[in-house]
């Protein structure tokens, strides 16, 4: 079994005060990063070595960017979100000075509603089936709008793609059913 790495007693839990900023980023200064679980004891501060690695790689590294997420920036998280899931370290590595951490809370504060929003769903990122891009030429048009339209052909496919024109109108609406039972049987033998 693993020996705690502090006593829960002595170890401070509160905010960081700004003197234990200054100890913990003077000793990794002069000493580097590593050996966390000493380093408490050896920088004189009352806190855990987990604590003080968070601290020092989510809010105290001199590398790290603060501020909005750019355009570019955002573009790069979704392209990555769609090729390698929510796998937070891997897609900040690509964003210099970005945190696993911030840039999973900018995707589910921000990046997963603007999806939606665009009709996409964030999980596979495809475009949703239950969601109209194209009122007119949709089948899911308004009854309202189908009645006045009564003797016009509107001969309406209700497997019509609706990825032909952009997002200028987001409405939901369903398709109906396709019957997609298939079976799988042994060949007939004569």
């Amino acid at each position: 079994m693993r020996k705690p790495c502090c006593e829960k007693k002595t170890t401070n839990k509160g905010a960081w005060s700004k003197q234990e900023d200054e100890k913990l980023t003077k000793y990794i200064q002069k000493h580097g990063e590593g050996s966390w679980r000493s380093l408490p004891v050896a920088a004189g501060l009352l806190r855990c070595g987990k604590s003080c690695r968070l601290r020092w790689v989510n809010y105290l590294r001199p590398d790290l960017k603060r501020g909005n997420f750019g355009e570019d920036e955002e573009d790069l998280i979704i392209k990555l979100h769609a090729l390698l899931g929510n796998r937070w370290s891997l897609i900040a590595g690509r964003l210099p000075g970005r945190t696993d951490n911030e840039v999973k809370n900018y995707w589910n504060t921000h990046l997963r509603r603007k999806l939606m929003h665009l009709g996409i769903d964030p999980n596979n990122h495809r475009i949703g089936h239950n969601i109209c891009l194209d009122k007119v030429n949709h089948p899911c048009k308004s009854a309202n709008s189908q009645a006045n339209n009564d003797d016009e052909d509107d001969s309406q496919d209700p497997l019509l793609d609706s990825t032909s024109s952009g997002p200028e109108s987001n409405t939901s609406c369903t398709l109906p059913d396709l019957n997609l039972d298939l079976t799988i049987g042994l060949p007939w033998s004569l």
